[in-house]
Parts: structure tokens; C-alpha cells; sequence
């Protein structure tokens, strides 16, 4: 009966240790290629990759888009102002 649970234990330990090895595989391969993006694009843009520059590199490109979409509805002030503020925000942040 020893014998049994011995092997037990240790068929439900290497399906747990292949599973966790298998889920570190993934997982681990996946936060290497987001770290290679934003790498890629805080490099390309000269920025820092802190999480404030890319929190407002995101803010300027909503505004962009906000400008665009204003824009596209035919609110010709409205899409200016957007489009400058987006502007003003990335101009800040690159330079």
C-alpha cells in the first residue's frame, strides 16, 4: 500500500511540476516580448520607459484621437483644440 501513494505522490507531482514549468514558459515569453515594446518604442520615440512617460504618451495619443474624431463629426474648433492639446502633451513629452 506504501508503494501505491509513493507512486501517486509522485505522478501528481511532475504533472503539477509540468504544468507550472509549462505556464512559466508562456508567461515568462510573453513579459519578454512586452518588455522588447516598450523598449522598441520609448527607444524609437527618446523617451524614458518609466511608467509616467508612457502614461502620458498614452494621454497625448487619446487626445490625438479625440481630435480626429471630432474632426470627422465636423466639429472644425473642437477637432483644433483636441489636436493641439494632443500635440502640446507628445511635444512635451519627446522633446
Amino acid at each position: 500500500m506504501d508503494g501505491f501513494f509513493n507512486w501517486l505522490g509522485s505522478a501528481i507531482g511532475n504533472v503539477i511540476r509540468t504544468l507550472v514549468e509549462g505556464l512559466d514558459a508562456l508567461f515568462g515569453n510573453l513579459w519578454g516580448a512586452v518588455d522588447g515594446f516598450v523598449d522598441g518604442l520609448t527607444g524609437s520615440l527618446g523617451i524614458s520607459d518609466s511608467l509616467f512617460s508612457i502614461a502620458v504618451l498614452v494621454v497625448g495619443v487619446l487626445l490625438l484621437v479625440s481630435g480626429i474624431r471630432a474632426l470627422l463629426r465636423g466639429g472644425v474648433i473642437g477637432g483644433i483644440v483636441w489636436l493641439l492639446l494632443g500635440l502640446l502633451v507628445l511635444g512635451w513629452l519627446i522633446h
